[in-house]
């Protein structure tokens, strides 16, 4: 029940967002409109009957009689049921399908697009409407018609309806991206599909209800088939050349709080934390709380699965946990370009030097925030440069990190030698607690055996509060934008605001903004970056330049050539201030990490 409330609300949320603008005239038109009832003006006949006086006969029009279609009254419900249920399944399987036949990840959006044009054509022409309706001649009472039944259109919907992202969705399409699809996901999905469309069923019924009250209206049934049309294939043609995406970024997101509160609320934060990734191996996890000083016990350490490939194993073998019975393991979540994994991996390298012939075992497993991080050489180079030297997962489809229900990098799941998992730490710190338990179950393990002397690697880790929070620029999960623009995919100008705030981007000029990067368009732009720490770094790929001005000062430009990595743009004294990045065409600019 509570992720179905928390479902509904977070639909609704979105269901009023500036995300339902491009579809609006759809449903209210062609979903509402053409369901009204036609009530033809009567014409009323006077006659003289044998015997005197006159008696009045009421009759129908009969051009009107003979055109009028008979409508229901139930379309509304069944183009919104359409458009419920095509997004539940494109959510929740839509990518998996795709992948499993090999065809590209866009293929259902345009399918959707092709719908909603041949439906459009069809109120417009209606010999083409016969056309389309032929092949469906054999089943009883037509009922795919575009006329009496709407589920065909709210299902091309579906297909192409993109909500504005937020909490809910984001565990949707973790769940389906990951095949971790349960009841709880399912229901999630369904309450959130509902909750998103109940706004777009009130605009369908408004638009029958104005049809239905404005006599002007009632008159003109053919006129109202071709707006509904025209609103189709306008809809389509903005999709194909994105143009929606530039409609939102005209209207402010006024639901913006309203998300965030939903996505700060503790028991929201919960339940999505489970929904849909709870199995019979992790479900006791929840009884390990996060870099306790003493050893707990959470259950069995679940499988390692879905890996693409390991490093630093003999041929390239996997790893079973099952064979590591009688050693202590280390499992390390990680991915080779976040910074706060790359403050901690000395501690890890550290133990692993340490305690390897003691009976520690080290296993990372690799799992990437970029697609670029999926690419097994860039791996491979990140991690010898950070000096690892223990087995690495490539977990690209995050089967792994789903399998422990993760949500950090890093994140240290401590195993004893009966494949019991006895300690977690989420993120950086509390090296000193986990090498200390560390210990206590290698001596556990080996009773009497000598162990070296606890590791002396300088703690890195940022106090609280005193850096910037990683910025990612992707629109997939963009964080701590300080203009006052839309932020979404495709092509847009923005200006730097007089008054931003601290720990925040702004950008000047002309970007490409996609889910993962950013990049400028014809000249140089400029990325505008009020900071907090003692270090900042970019992740940049392509070909290019960055040219680099702090608080003013003297520039310098950085050159940029290959894949995705992280360059330096300042190291000094920790503090605050303003750093500008002038960015020349060819270079993607990914995210700013802080120490």
């Amino acid at each position: 029940m509570e992720l179905i409330l928390i479902g509904l609300l977070g639909g609704l949320i979105t269901g009023i967002s500036p995300c339902i603008l491009p579809v609006l005239p759809v449903i209210f038109l062609s979903g509402g409109a053409q369901s009204a009832r036609r009530r033809p003006e009567p014409v009323r006949v006077q006659a003289s009957p044998t015997g005197g006086g006159t008696a009045t006969a009421t009759l129908a029009p009969p051009d009107v009689a003979a055109e009028a279609r008979p409508v229901s009254k139930w379309r509304p419900y069944i183009v919104i049921l359409g458009l419920v249920t095509s997004f539940t399944l494109v959510a929740l399987v839509g990518s998996l399908i795709l992948s499993l036949l090999g065809l590209p990840q866009d293929v259902i959006r345009w399918a959707g697009i092709v719908v909603l044009v041949l439906i459009g054509l069809g109120l417009i022409i209606p010999r083409f409407e016969q056309l389309l309706e032929r092949p469906f001649q054999w089943i009883p009472r037509r009922e795919v018609s575009t006329e009496r039944n709407g589920f065909a259109l709210g299902f091309a919907l579906g297909a192409v309806y993109v909500p504005c992202a937020g909490p809910v969705l984001a565990a949707i399409i973790v769940a389906g991206s990951t095949g971790r699809i349960g009841l709880d996901t399912v229901l999630l999905t369904v309450s959130f599909a509902i909750g998103a469309a109940l706004p777009l069923l009130f605009f369908a019924l408004a638009g029958r209800a104005l049809i239905e009250r404005i006599r002007a209206f009632r008159k003109r049934e053919r006129g109202l088939r071709i707006a509904g049309g025209i609103a189709m294939i306008a809809l389509a043609v903005g999709l194909a050349f994105n143009l929606p995406a530039l409609l939102q970024r005209l209207v402010p997101d006024y639901t913006a709080p309203l998300t965030q509160q939903l996505d700060e609320n503790e028991t929201v934060r919960d339940a999505l934390d489970l929904g849909g990734l709870v199995t019979d191996e992790n479900r006791k996890l929840d009884e390990c709380s996060n870099g306790a000083t003493e050893l707990e016990s959470c259950g069995t350490a679940p499988s390692i699965r879905g890996i693409d490939a390991w490093l630093n194993t003999p041929d390239g073998d996997g790893i079973d946990l099952k064979d590591l019975r009688g050693q202590v393991v280390l499992i390390d979540f990680w991915a080779y370009s976040c910074i706060n994994c790359q403050r901690s991996i000395p501690h890890v390298v550290a133990w692993d030097k340490a305690y390897r012939d003691a009976g520690l075992q080290v296993i990372g497993i690799h799992s990437p925030e970029y697609a670029f991080e999926k690419d097994a050489g860039n791996v491979a180079s990140g991690a010898k440069a950070f000096g690892i030297e223990y087995p690495v997962a490539l977990d690209n489809s995050l089967s792994t990190w789903t399998n422990y229900r993760n949500r950090y990098w890093p994140a240290h799941y401590l195993i004893d030698a009966e494949g019991t998992v006895r300690h977690i730490a989420f993120g950086e710190g509390n090296y000193a607690a986990t090498e200390k338990l560390i210990r206590e179950l290698l001596e556990s393990a080996h009773p009497g055996a000598s162990l070296p002397a606890a590791t002396e690697v300088e703690d890195t880790t940022p106090d609280a509060g005193a850096t910037t929070p990683e910025t990612f620029l992707g629109t997939a999960k963009d964080q701590n934008f300080g203009g006052s623009e839309s932020y979404g995919q495709g092509e847009s100008s923005f200006s730097v605001p007089a008054d931003q705030k601290g720990d925040t981007f702004a950008l000047e000029g002309d970007w490409v903004l996609a889910t993962q990067y950013i990049e400028p368009t014809d000249g140089a732009a400029t990325i505008a970056l009020r900071y907090t720490g003692a270090e900042v770094r970019v992740v940049l790929s392509g070909t290019g330049s960055v040219t680099v001005t702090i608080d003013g000062r003297a520039p310098q430009t950085i050159p940029v050539e290959g894949t995705p990595r992280s360059y330096e743009l300042y190291r000094g004294a920790s503090g605050s201030g303003l750093i500008e990045v002038s960015v020349t065409p060819g270079v993607q600019a990914y995210s700013f990490t802080f120490g």
